[in-house]
Formats: structure tokens, C-alpha cells, sequence
């Protein structure tokens, strides 16, 4: 009976190691990338994780970079898809990973048009506030960016925010937010990165698993977008990559262009970044780097107040 008891403990051991080593693993994870900052915003608890590279300089003013997780995600899944701290350790400025709200299920920003969108738009602020009294942060040198869900509510940044974010990026963008929200904001520098085999958000519209609302054609949203800009309608086209079109949009008021990187056969992921589960999310293209990409485009692109 003991021997017995003996053989059952250790096929126990065996077959258990692999779910204890996930779990030592996960938890692993869950430390080294769990929110380091907290706050409350319009009554709510809200979370994000900051980076600041070695090199920073309090007495130097700082660009920012704001990047925003997908629907169901949180700040450090963005920080590892997007790889955005590789390029703050490279060109030194601060990152932070705001999460969205969870009420108790996913993770999302309300980028719908809803009233609570209102919500998120604080949180923002209050986390540029926030940085801003701990960190010399540069005011004309503030970006906001994000991956689906997270780049619909880079739409609403640049509509809502217009006075304090200088550009924006947005890489398979959910776009859900109506335009008309935009109608008195100042032009805003944006680049934007989709695939045309995105499963989440259709580049060329339509419903998809993501949303019981329809998606526009991220084509016909972009050329929205520069007129928004009053940019010259007639964009210039050019292959940057065997797989990848550059569209832009120049002559823009305020030189506030207006980029579309179209990648063919790309899935809803983030160019260059941390690849998601294929069978979900499609294709990861290494012909181009999203975050380099963007950073270039922001660097030409400091907030010009009148």
C-alpha cells in the first residue's frame, strides 16, 4: 500500500510540473511587468506602467510617448507587443502604458462615442498631469499611440486632446469613435499601420468578430482624416517594402501630414513588435518597425501652438 501510495506521488509530481512551472512562469511575468503607478481619475481606480531610460535627465525636457493595449490586454502586454522601450533606451524619452477600464471583465477603452469615453480622456490627462509634476516632461513634445482598441482611442485623443497631444499613431485600428467629434479640433500630425488580412478590424470594412458595429475602410477613414487635416486630397503612393505601401497625405494645414503603411497580407498585430497568436490575430510583418516608424514621424512633429 505504501509502494502504491509512493507510485501515485510521483506520477502526481510528473504530471503536475509542467502546470507548476506555468504557473511559477505567469506569476513571474505578472511581477516583473505589473503597473507601477495608480491613481484615481472621475472616481475610478486606474493603473499604468511607466518607463524611464537610463539616460533620462531631469534637467532636459523629455518627450513622452503615450501607448495604449488592444481590447482584453493591459500596459505591460503593450509594452511587450510594441517594443516601444527599445526605442526610448535609443532615443531617450519616457514611455508609459495607461491601462483601461475593467469593470470587473477585459480590459477596454470606451473609444465608442459613449458617454464614459469622457472617462478615459481624463484618465490621460490626468496621467500627463501627473508625470509632469514628477518629470520634466517637453509640453510640445507629448504622442499618444495605440493597437486596436488602443488606436480608436488614439482618434479620440487627437479630437479631445488636440491642445496637449502634438501626434498621433494607431496600428489596426478599431475606429468605432464618430468623426463628427472632431469638428473643432485643431489638425493633428497622424501615422497609421494596417494590414489588409487583419481579422479584428477589416481594412476594407465591414463586421467582423471585434464589434457589433461596422468598421470603416480604413483607406476611405484615412483620406477622412486628411481632410480633417486640409491636406492636398491626392496622396502620393510609394512600395517601402516588398510587402508594404507607404500612402501620404502632404500639404496639410499646420504641416500636420497625414502617413498610411498598408501591409499586405498583415494581420491585426504591430509591425516589428512582439508577435501575437497567429491562429488570432494573423501575420506580424518584420519588414518594417511600427515604433521606430512612429518615433521618426513624431520627431518631425512638436505641437505648434497659436
Amino acid at each position: 500500500m505504501t509502494r502504491r501510495k509512493t507510485l501515485l506521488r510521483a506520477v502526481w509530481v510528473i504530471l503536475s510540473t509542467p502546470l507548476l512551472l506555468a504557473l511559477i512562469e505567469a506569476e513571474s511575468f505578472r511581477v516583473a511587468n505589473r503597473e507601477n503607478g495608480a491613481m484615481i481619475s472621475s472616481g475610478e481606480k486606474r493603473e499604468y506602467l511607466l518607463y524611464v531610460p537610463p539616460s533620462y535627465d531631469r534637467t532636459k525636457p523629455t518627450p513622452l510617448v503615450i501607448s495604449l493595449h488592444g481590447a482584453a490586454l493591459w500596459g505591460a502586454a503593450q509594452k511587450e507587443t510594441s517594443q516601444w522601450n527599445r526605442v526610448a533606451d535609443r532615443e531617450g524619452f519616457i514611455v508609459v502604458y495607461p491601462s483601461g477600464f475593467d469593470s470587473d471583465g477585459p480590459r477596454i477603452w470606451r473609444a465608442d462615442g459613449s458617454p464614459r469615453l469622457a472617462r478615459d480622456v481624463t484618465f490621460i490627462s490626468d496621467v500627463i498631469d501627473t508625470l509632469k509634476s514628477h518629470y520634466n516632461i517637453d509640453s510640445s513634445r507629448i504622442y499618444a499611440d495605440g493597437l486596436s482598441n488602443g488606436g480608436g482611442m488614439s482618434f479620440e485623443l487627437s479630437c479631445a486632446m488636440s491642445d496637449r497631444i502634438a501626434a498621433v499613431g494607431m496600428v489596426g485600428a478599431a475606429h468605432l469613435v464618430p468623426f463628427t467629434r472632431c469638428a473643432e479640433s485643431r489638425p493633428v500630425p497622424m501615422i497609421s499601420f494596417h494590414g489588409t488580412a487583419d481579422p479584428a478590424a477589416p481594412y476594407n470594412g465591414g463586421l467582423s468578430w471585434a464589434a457589433t458595429d461596422r468598421f470603416p475602410s480604413i483607406r476611405s477613414w484615412t483620406a477622412k482624416y486628411a481632410n480633417r487635416n486640409q491636406c492636398d486630397p491626392r496622396p502620393l503612393d510609394s512600395a517601402v517594402a516588398p510587402h508594404v505601401v507607404r500612402r501620404v497625405y502632404l500639404h496639410c494645414a499646420d504641416d500636420a501630414e497625414v502617413v498610411l503603411y498598408t501591409i499586405n497580407g498583415g494581420g491585426h498585430t504591430w509591425p516589428g513588435g512582439q508577435p501575437l497568436p497567429e491562429w488570432f490575430t494573423g501575420t506580424t510583418t518584420y519588414e518594417i518597425d511600427a515604433s521606430r516608424l512612429m518615433w521618426d514621424f513624431y520627431r518631425r512633429h512638436p505641437l505648434k501652438r497659436k
